[in-house]
């Protein structure tokens, strides 16, 4: 199952989909080299800070593991109403990133050779004939 990579680098966010095994078994806070992901992102060091998995529950960096967990969340975050008080259960993943992992949300932490803005350059659809 290929996991959907959402690049971030000083407020522009870059989308790509990845095949690459070399995410599996790393945690949320972990640095990965670019070049394990992608041969575009030769020099690149970016860090895991989320994601969610297949059916939508997101990453949560206090859950050991790779299953599902019901924790106790007050004020912050996953929470909407932030009444003072006001305590919920909600269920999480575990922060280690597995085969149900579906997206995964990164940060630049050193930049590689290229800029981001030219690997994921999009193609301009040609203009329909009249």
């Amino acid at each position: 199952m290929p996991f959907k990579l959402n690049i971030s680098e000083k407020g522009k966010a870059f989308k790509m989909e990845t095949e690459s095994e070399a995410l599996l078994g790393k945690n949320v806070g972990d640095k990965v080299h670019g070049k394990d992901i992608s041969h575009d992102l030769d020099g690149y060091e970016l860090e895991i800070t989320g994601g969610s998995d297949n059916a939508g529950f997101p990453l949560y960096v206090k859950a050991e593991g790779i299953g599902l967990k019901r924790v106790l969340l007050t004020k912050g975050w996953g929470m909407k109403d932030n009444t003072e008080g006001m305590r919920r259960r909600k269920t999480v993943r575990g922060k280690q990133i597995a085969g149900t992992t579906s997206q995964i949300n990164m940060k630049v932490v050193k930049v590689g050779h290229k800029h981001l803005a030219d690997i994921f350059k999009k193609e301009e659809p040609a203009p329909a004939a009249a």
